[in-house]
C-alpha cells in the first residue's frame, strides 16, 4: 500500500503527466454528461427498452449507455471506428490510398481528411436508422419531416463532436483518446451489471457462493485475456560486431517482438458485423423465418451461432493479420512462418474469449453481466487499460521515477505492434 502511494505521489509531482491526466479527466467527463442529453423533441418515458438486449444491447455498452437513452451522443465513436476501417481497407485495394499511407505524415493527414468525410457520410445514414428503428411514434414530441431532419443533424454533430474529443484526449491527454471513450462507456455499464447480478443471484438464483464464483471467473477470464494482448513471441537479432580502432562495437543481441495477437480486437468486430445477417434474415425472408437451422443462427446464446462465430474470428484474425503485419518489411520467410505458427492459437484463444459471454449467458449470468466476460468489450478494457499504465510508465521512467511494476515494464498493445512492424489497430 506505501508503494501505491509513492507512485501516485510521484505521478503528482510530474507537471506535464498531472495536467494531461487532469486533462483526460475534464474531457471524459464532457463526454459523459453530453451521453445523458436527449435529443430535442423525444419523450424519454417513452423509449423502448429492446435496445439494451442482444447485439444492440452491445452497441449500448459501447455508446456508454446513450443509444438507448436517445441521446445527442448515442452513435458514439463507432462511425468513426466503420470509416477507419473502410479508409484501411482501402490501403489495400485502392493505390491511391496505399500512396498514401507511405507518405508519411502527409499522407496520413490525407488519410485523416478522408476518415472525417466518410464519418460524416456513415454517421448521417446511421443516424436515419437509428431514428427509425429506435425513437418509436409514441417517443416522438415533433412531427416529420422536422422531427428526422433536426435529429439526423444533432447526432451527426454529437458523434463529429466525440471524435473532436478523442483527438483532444489523445494531444492534450493520455492515451488514445477514442479508446478510452470507448472504454468509459463500456466501464459505465458495469456497476449498474454487478448490482444486477447480485440482486438476481441474492433473490433465490442461486444465492452469495454463485455470485463470488462468478467474480472470481470474471477474474479468471480477466488474467487471460491480459495474457493473449500482452503475449508476444520473441525473435532474436543478432548485429554484427565492428572494431574501430582499439574499440569493438555492435556484437549485441536484440529480439523483435512478434504479437501472438497482432490483430486486436478488429476480428471480432469483423465477425460481428457479418453475424448481423442471420438476424435479419427472417425479417427480410418471413417464408424462411421458421427454418431450424435460420433460427439457431440468429439466436445470440446458440451453439451454432458461436461455433460460426469463433470461426469467422479465427479467419479474419489470420486475414487482418496478413493485411497489418507485413514480414517483407522486416524479413522474409522466416518471420512469416513464424506468425503463420502464432496466429492460429492466438486466433483460437480471441475466439474462446469473444464466446465466453454467450456460454455465460447458457448457464444462467444475467446477460448484461455476462458481457463483461469476454468478447469485445473486455479486450477494449484490457487493451486500453494497459495501453494508458504503458504511457504513464513513460513518463515515469523518463523522470527516474521507479515504474507502476515491482519487476518487469508494463507493455502497451502499441507499442509491440509499432515494433513488430505492424500498423496499429483502430482500437
Amino acid at each position: 500500500m506505501k508503494n501505491l502511494f509513492t507512485t501516485l505521489s510521484n505521478i503528482w509531482k510530474i507537471e506535464d503527466l498531472r495536467v494531461r491526466i487532469t486533462n483526460t479527466l475534464l474531457f471524459l467527463l464532457i463526454y459523459r454528461v453530453g451521453c445523458v442529453v436527449v435529443l430535442p423533441g423525444v419523450d424519454p418515458a417513452s423509449l423502448n427498452t429492446h435496445a439494451k438486449e442482444g447485439l444492440l444491447g452491445l452497441l449500448n455498452m459501447f455508446a456508454g449507455g446513450a443509444f438507448s437513452h436517445a441521446s445527442i451522443f448515442a452513435l458514439g465513436v463507432m462511425p468513426y471506428i466503420s470509416a477507419s476501417i473502410v479508409v484501411q481497407l482501402l490501403g489495400i485495394a485502392v493505390p491511391y490510398f496505399a500512396k498514401l499511407q507511405k507518405e508519411g505524415e502527409s499522407g496520413q493527414n490525407k488519410i485523416n481528411q478522408w476518415t472525417r468525410y466518410l464519418t460524416i457520410g456513415i454517421t448521417a445514414l446511421q443516424a436515419i436508422g437509428y431514428l427509425k428503428s429506435q425513437i418509436g411514434p409514441e417517443a416522438r414530441l415533433i412531427a416529420d419531416p422536422l422531427f428526422t431532419i433536426v435529429n439526423v443533424f444533432v447526432l451527426t454533430s454529437g458523434t463529429l463532436f466525440v471524435m473532436w474529443l478523442g483527438e483532444r484526449i489523445t494531444d492534450k491527454g493520455i492515451g488514445n483518446g477514442i479508446s478510452l471513450i470507448i472504454m468509459v462507456g463500456i466501464i459505465a455499464q458495469l456497476p449498474g451489471a454487478v448490482a444486477t447480478e447480485f440482486l438476481t443471484r441474492t433473490g433465490g438464483q442461486g444465492g452469495l457462493v454463485t455470485f463470488v464464483v462468478e467474480l472470481v471467473a470474471l477474474i479468471g477470464v480477466v488474467m487471460f485475456t491480459i495474457l493473449i494482448v500482452q503475449g508476444t513471441r520473441k525473435i532474436a537479432v543478432q548485429y554484427a560486431k565492428r572494431i574501430v580502432g582499439n574499440k569493438q562495437y555492435g556484437g549485441v543481441r536484440q529480439y523483435i517482438p512478434l504479437k501472438v495477437n497482432a490483430a486486436g480486437v478488429m476480428p471480432i468486430i469483423f465477425a460481428q458485423a457479418l453475424m448481423f445477417i442471420p438476424a435479419y434474415i427472417p425479417s427480410l425472408f418471413p417464408s424462411i423465418a421458421a427454418n431450424p437451422t435460420v433460427m439457431a443462427l440468429a439466436n445470440y446464446n446458440s451453439w451454432p451461432h458461436n461455433l460460426l462465430f469463433a470461426v469467422l474470428i479465427i479467419l479474419f484474425t489470420y486475414f487482418y493479420t496478413a493485411i497489418t503485419v507485413n514480414p517483407n518489411q522486416m524479413a522474409d520467410d522466416f518471420i512469416d512462418d513464424i506468425i503463420s505458427k502464432i496466429t492460429l492459437p492466438g486466433s483460437i484463444a480471441l475466439a474462446i474469449i469473444a464466446v465466453i459471454p454467450a456460454v455465460a449467458s447458457m448457464i444462467g449470468v444475467t446477460p448484461i453481466f455476462a458481457r463483461f466476460f469476454g468478447g469485445t468489450s473486455l479486450i477494449i478494457l484490457v487493451g486500453v487499460i494497459l495501453d494508458t499504465l504503458q504511457q504513464i510508465e513513460s513518463h515515469l521512467l523518463m523522470r527516474h521515477y521507479d515504474g507502476l511494476m515491482k519487476t518487469g515494464r508494463i507493455k502497451g498493445r502499441t507499442a509491440i505492434a509499432s515494433s513488430a512492424g505492424s500498423t496499429p489497430p483502430v482500437i
